[in-house]
Order: structure tokens, then C-alpha cells, then sequence
């Protein structure tokens, strides 16, 4: 069966390579030495794992295209920041960073719903205003107005909010004439961070207690989604063999991660 071809990005990822675990490995060394080459190979074979990521999300709500670029982000990330003293497959510490950078896009690019009701009051606020400003010749305060139109401040506070444009993290802020300073250059999400963290913390811990060939597996069948078939073949042993594996080291994780 002929592989699956797909442009993205203006990439045609029938023809990204796929690195295996020594290679990989090979590569670091070289990178952490100062082997440029060797940082570009590395993100050129792992591209294939970025786009079997971005296949999770629902590709009618969401550009393909940017997901594949933004997941690109956090893949580069992770290079920069892997150690070959984790002792777990590289594949394993990118997907939470590459995953965190693709939903951390989703949610500061999704527009949020403003029920009926805030939309209502912010309706009457505004006329009740402009009314006001007619008569008294002054704006009234948010008391007058919650008394006029009983509505509770907190219920005035929603509705004049939603009267406010979302600022996008991607707005430029300065221009020099040179670089451009983005809003996001200067936000820090610590929150983000903090779970980024937590969350590579307890991977590398539950990782750690895996045996070689049950990381191998695990990440061919749920990183790659290659077939135990697949992986069979490519470990040359059972797919009963593969399938006592998987189970094996999924019991192991959820005892560690208990």
C-alpha cells in the first residue's frame, strides 16, 4: 500500500525522513557540539511526528497548515532544550511541548462566545447611557445605571467587557523600522510554564521506569500510530509479543503515575 501524501506548509511529507533512536541519538551529540547541520536533520526528521500531532485536531475547525507551523515551534523547542541524559526517547519529551505550543495557538486564536443575555445588557446599558448623557448632560455612574435597569455591577461589568475588542498575543506593539515587538514578547505565562513543567517532570519519571523495547513500543503505537502489525515486523518478533509489551508497559505507567 502506497504511503499517504499530503502538502503542508509546502512541505510534501511523503518525502520527510524518519531518524531512528541511534541515529538520533548520534545527532545530539553532534548538535550539542556545535554541529548546526546536525540541529537541522534532527528537525527535518522529526517533522513526521509534528504532522501525526496535528491529525488529532479536527481539521475543519482548524488551519492545518498553521497547526503544522506552530507545532514546528514547539518541535524546536524541545530540540533546544533535550538532554541525552533523560533518559527517554526524544520523541517522548517533544509531544508535550509540541502539543502544549499547538494548543496554547488554539486557545489564544479562538474567538469567545458572548451569550445572549450579556449581549442584551450591554445593549440597554449603552442606550440607558446615551439617554442619560441627553438629559443630564454627564454619564451616570454604574449605581444609577444597575438601579435604573436592575442589573447587578457585576452583570454591568460582564456586558460593558464583552463590548471590548480582544487584543490578539500577536498584535505588534513597536517597530522600529527593524525588528518587530510583538505583545506576546512581552507576556510571561508563568501558568503554562509551571504545567509544562510539572507535566515533563512526571513524564520523565514514569518514562524512567519503562524498560527500552516498552518505550519503543508505546511510541510507535500511540506517537507514530503505527499497527502492533507494524511494529512487529519493524522489532522482528510476535504481534503477541507486541501486544504483551504494550499492555506491560502501560500497567507500569499507571502504577508509577498513581
Amino acid at each position: 500500500m502506497g504511503r499517504y501524501k499530503v502538502d503542508i506548509a509546502g512541505i510534501k511529507t511523503s518525502d520527510l525522513k524518519v531518524i531512528s533512536n541511534e541515529e538520533m541519538k548520534s545527532l545530539f551529540i553532534k548538535m550539542q557540539a556545535g554541529d548546526a547541520l546536525a540541529k537541522e536533520t534532527i528537525i527535518n526528521g522529526n517533522l513526521r511526528l509534528v504532522l501525526s500531532l496535528v491529525q488529532r485536531f479536527d481539521k475543519g475547525k482548524y488551519n492545518v497548515d498553521d497547526l503544522f507551523q506552530i507545532g514546528c515551534v514547539g518541535l524546536i523547542k524541545a530540540v533546544d532544550n533535550f538532554d541525552l541524559n533523560y533518559n527517554c526517547l526524544f520523541s517522548t519529551y517533544a509531544v508535550p511541548l509540541i502539543m502544549g505550543e499547538i494548543r496554547r495557538f488554539i486557545r489564544d486564536n479562538t474567538s469567545l462566545r458572548i451569550s445572549r443575555k450579556i449581549k442584551d445588557n450591554a445593549y440597554r446599558i449603552l442606550k440607558y447611557k446615551e439617554e442619560y448623557i441627553k438629559e443630564y448632560d454627564k454619564e451616570p455612574s454604574w449605581e444609577e445605571i444597575g438601579a435604573a435597569l436592575e442589573i447587578s455591577l457585576y452583570d454591568i461589568k460582564d456586558a460593558m467587557d464583552s463590548l471590548v475588542n480582544p487584543v490578539s498575543i500577536f498584535e505588534p506593539i513597536y517597530n522600529d523600522g527593524g525588528d518587530t515587538i510583538y505583545l506576546c514578547d512581552k507576556l510571561s505565562d508563568t501558568r503554562n510554564e509551571r504545567t509544562d513543567k510539572e507535566l515533563l517532570l512526571t513524564l520523565k519519571k514514569a518514562i524512567l521506569g519503562l524498560k527500552k523495547r516498552e518505550q519503543i513500543v508505546l511510541e510507535d503505537r500511540y506517537v507514530m500510530g503505527h499497527t502492533q502489525e507494524e511494529i512487529a515486523a519493524s522489532l522482528n518478533i510476535s504481534q503477541a509479543q507486541v501486544s504483551r509489551i504494550e499492555k506491560s508497559a502501560i500497567s507500569t505507567l499507571r502504577r508509577i503515575l498513581k
